[in-house]
């Protein structure tokens, strides 16, 4: 049976103390390298779990940030679609203006093909006016009955349906372009056949008369429309800007319970070096005068 070591009480009290030190070197080192003072739920449970929770809804927030930007997105796709269509509407109305004014009828069917090329033109930009699959303005076999996309937007990250959870966009539905669809029928003829636009007297007069009318409903419904979503929109860029707000809050708070002091964990790890090497040279004189007990004999 091998006989214990026995080793004196001053060398025994520097191997601790160096033991000590070490560990508190390779914690040292370890702050240092990660930056964060609480690596793990061992350095402190508390702080380690409270860091995580806040990070946690930081990245939720994020996550939901980003889905509001794409609403934004969607919006100003959406806006930019109908400041087109209030163009192309106010160059129907011009030339239905100017289709009034003309008493050929030459003239006039002229001006009811290059009407209905635009008023096609209408129905295109909405088709194109789209953000990652989502159509505000999207065409159906009727046109803009019902074909237009619904938007909801989420606020946080709670489950439940409000109005303060969420902001929920109906697509434009309103724009009834029948009206000018049937008139823009009559002002396209076969040839050899006389078309409403082509004829003179009033029945050309009141045919033109219906989709001037038809063009300015259009008109104020695709205004209020774009004032509606502009609207939107900036509401949807508040809540962006105060859920950026809250994600650097969440993630700065995260931080000040785990980050470490870089400027304190260096002065404490040139401290920790220093300790050391005095343990080392205090381990050595306590073996030495071990030494010198064995020179007695």
């Amino acid at each position: 049976m091998a006989q214990e070591i026995t080793l004196s009480t001053a060398t025994r009290t520097n191997l601790l103390s160096l033991q000590t030190t070490t560990q508190l070197i390779g914690r040292t080192q370890e702050r240092l390298a990660t930056g964060q003072k609480v690596n793990s739920a061992i350095d402190d449970a508390l702080a380690f779990f409270k860091a995580r929770n806040l990070t946690s809804r930081a990245s939720d927030l994020q996550t939901i940030k980003d889905g509001i930007l794409d609403g934004i997105n969607v919006i100003r796709a959406a806006v930019q679609g109908l400041e087109t269509m209030e163009q192309i509407l106010k160059q129907m109305k011009a030339l239905a203006t100017s289709a009034i004014s003309a008493p050929e009828s030459g003239t006039r069917a002229k001006l009811a093909s290059q009407f209905n090329e635009l008023r096609s033109q209408v129905d295109n930009i909405a088709e194109d006016s789209s953000f990652n699959g989502v159509n505000l303005l999207k065409n159906s076999t009727t046109a803009f009955q019902g074909g237009a996309d619904q938007l909801t937007v989420k606020f946080n990250e709670r489950t439940e349906q409000s109005a303060i959870n969420q902001l929920v966009i109906s697509g434009l539905r309103a724009v009834d372009f029948n009206t000018i669809m049937a008139t823009s029928a009559q002002a396209t003829g076969t040839a050899g056949v006389t078309t409403v636009w082509g004829q003179t007297g009033t029945a050309a007069v009141s045919g033109i008369q219906a989709a001037l009318r038809a063009i300015d409903s259009a008109l104020v419904t695709v205004r209020q429309a774009a004032q509606a979503f502009g609207t939107n929109s900036a509401l949807l860029q508040i809540r962006a800007d105060f859920t950026s707000r809250i994600v650097n809050t969440l993630r700065g708070g995260a931080s000040e319970l785990v980050n470490a002091d870089l400027n304190e964990e260096s002065a404490n790890l040139l401290s920790l070096q220093t300790r050391q090497q005095l343990g080392t040279i205090s381990l050595s004189i306590a073996q030495q005068s071990e030494q010198a007990i064995l020179r007695l004999f």
